[in-house]
């Protein structure tokens, strides 16, 4: 946060040397949480397991104690029960923050009182530019990592229950080795944008940062291969398969891998106004807001069909090779490049707020076409790494769904034998049912959230114009900090009962109910969740980018800026805003979290059916 605050200005001054040095301002700024983050969360993971290493000393010793392994990597699961409930607070508060402030500065600034987006005589502006860091920056950053430790702490659990693999360290260490060699895989790509093809035209930013995704991917997979080969047995049992290939786990790993690439182009392709979907969104607000919502949301949810086949797939081909440590490598896959992922996604905020820079600070006409050129771009890379969150989050909470299965239903006499969840048994099928509920529940939540506190906002905004009209002429001073204060207590405030609702659920499904009531639970999240969150994001991020269209006068004249046109355009993006920002990325923490959970606590769930099951006689 502090690197892209300090970047956001510097981003601006550099666009009056040309679209080039503005690009590599924001993208190199963009980096340092994408590799930083990466690399601090791999360091301290590794020091995590030398530690515990060290507390259970039978663990990779002649001894071959296996209980003492498996029970030392139940424990590392904590790591990434840790970095998911940081980022839940994260993503809620920040997509709270930000979204309370941006639909009431667009509602007031740009509707009512035809301001320009970022004017310095709007009072919720500065709370906007804030809320970007805040929800993009940091939110962003805490919810992947988030995937990266759950994945990782996934794969090493499911390892640790193989006969062949929990007494082989370098076996055990093939999760951080894959994230270790993607952080030097995505720091060559990075030189591809900066130095090798730079940025020169404003045609040329979007394909810059795709080609970023296409070369770390490319590059990425003999990386995986070598990988596989050098640090696992020829052959070894993985889960409940045997006869297991070091390079079925390559192919698993290759599935996840092209699976993200895939559905971050198909993302590309929904949210990007150099494409016919959103295009199609921008023609329909010629006729009005209504109009512009239908086709906005009708986008949404066709932009799940690809996504899904893709994970689908994924699924299908990982566990036929490998079982759930498969999956588990799968996510591991989609995530190995994730540094780029989150350098891509840092640079859509840091343009946003440089042209926000820009124009409260009167620079410039073509410095501002030049910001808001880098920021439509942004957008649409901020929706690529939506989609590569989601997915990951999909394969990650069904590796850690494997690994709760696992621990909670293997039987020790007969390891051998697969752990089965019956999903026509009767509590099985009602936590099906009620997890299916729980992401329209918590959508709820986080969208009433950010509407009440936009309503203060707003309400607010209009205070301070009525009482003091010379704020629309530029003689008075808006008094921007009580609009930050509106934004900073809504996101404390209102993140409470949708956090609570995530970290509770399976507490109280699994002690109350037993573990098969759980299992279904998770299931039924991870199903409806994936499909809201994906469709929510892509909506969001059509309706910004068709108002981007619209501004910068594609239609024809008479139809850009403070037209009717642009009018219905803004309203469809303030819709769209807490669909992208707060609860459709928030999603994907619902499903991880829920799972990790579910996975520290399933030692103490193995041998209870549920206490209320128990005492009203459910289970007879």
């Amino acid at each position: 946060m502090k690197i892209a605050v300090y970047a956001n200005s510097r981003t601006a001054i550099a666009a009056r040397r040309g679209f080039g040095p503005a690009f590599n301002t924001a993208f190199q700024a963009g980096a340092v949480m994408g590799f930083s983050l990466v690399a601090l969360g791999l360091v301290m993971l590794y020091v995590v397991l030398q530690l515990f290493k060290m507390y259970w000393g039978t663990t990779f010793s002649e001894s071959f104690d296996r209980i003492a392994t498996r029970t030392m990597f139940e424990a590392v699961a904590g790591y990434g029960l840790g970095g998911s409930s940081i980022a839940l607070f994260g993503r809620v508060g920040g997509g709270i923050y930000t979204k309370a402030a941006d639909v009431g500065a667009d509602l007031v600034g740009k509707v009512e009182n035809a301001l320009n987006e970022d004017d310095p005589r709007n009072p919720a502006v500065i709370a906007d530019n804030v809320g970007d860091n805040v929800g993009d920056i940091a939110g962003m950053g805490s919810d992947l990592f988030g995937s990266f430790a759950e994945s990782s702490c996934a794969a090493m659990v499911i390892a640790s229950q193989s006969p062949d693999l929990f007494n082989d360290w370098n076996a055990m260490l093939l999760p951080l080795a894959i994230t270790a060699s993607g952080i030097i895989v995505c720091f060559f790509t990075s030189f591809f944008a900066t130095h090798i093809k730079p940025v020169r035209t404003e045609s040329d930013i979007e394909t810059a940062l795709k080609t970023q995704i296409i070369i770390s991917t490319i590059l990425m997979t003999p990386v995986a291969y070598g990988l596989c080969v050098t640090l696992l047995p020829d052959t070894f049992v993985a889960s409940t398969v045997n006869g297991v290939k070091d390079w079925h786990i390559f192919l698993c790993l290759c599935t996840g891998l092209w699976s993200g690439l895939i559905i971050g182009l198909i993302t590309e392709y929904y949210t990007s106004h150099s494409y016919t979907p959103v295009r199609e969104v921008s023609e329909s607000c010629k006729t009005g807001a209504a109009t512009n919502i239908i086709y906005g949301l009708a986008l949404g949810y066709k932009s799940v069909i690809v996504p899904t086949f893709c994970l689908a797939v994924t699924v299908y081909v990982s566990y036929h090779l490998a079982a759930m440590y498969g999956i588990a490598m799968a996510a591991l896959g989609i995530l190995s490049t994730l540094s780029i992922g989150l350098t891509i996604d840092a640079y859509g905020p840091i343009c946003d707020n440089a042209g926000g820079i820009a124009e409260m600070a009167g620079m410039d006409k073509e410095i501002r076409d030049k910001t808001d050129a880098l920021d439509a771009a942004g957008n649409t890379t901020a929706a690529i790494g939506k989609g590569f969150a989601i997915g990951s989050a999909a394969l990650v909470s069904l590796a850690l769904f494997g690994a709760f299965v696992t621990t909670t239903f293997q039987d020790e006499a007969h390891p051998e034998a697969k752990a089965v969840v019956d999903v026509l048994d009767p509590f099985t099928f009602a936590g099906l049912l009620i997890g299916a509920m729980l992401p329209y529940w918590f959508s709820a939540l986080t969208m009433k959230s950010v509407g009440k506190a936009a309503l203060e906002m707003v309400n607010e905004v209009r205070r301070q114009v009525r009482v003091s009209p010379g704020i629309l002429t530029g003689e008075d001073d808006p008094d921007y900090e009580k609009c930050i204060a509106i934004s900073t207590d809504a996101s404390l405030k209102e993140m409470i009962p949708p956090g609570a609702l995530v970290m509770l659920s399976p507490i109280i499904m699994g002690f109350l109910f037993g573990s098969k009531a759980l299992a279904g639970l998770l299931v039924g999240a991870l199903v409806s969740g994936v499909q809201m969150a994906i469709s929510a994001s892509n909506t969001g991020g059509a309706w910004d980018n068709a108002k981007k269209y619209i501004e910068g006068d594609n239609l024809g004249e008479g139809m850009g800026k403070h037209s009717e046109v642009h009018a219905a355009a803004v309203i469809g993006d303030t819709v769209g805003d807490p669909l992208k920002d707060t609860s459709g990325p928030a999603l994907n923490i619902l499903i991880k979290l829920m799972a990790i959970i579910s996975v520290v606590f399933a030692p103490a769930l193995k041998d209870n059916g549920g206490l209320l099951t128990k005492w009203l006689h459910l289970d007879a």
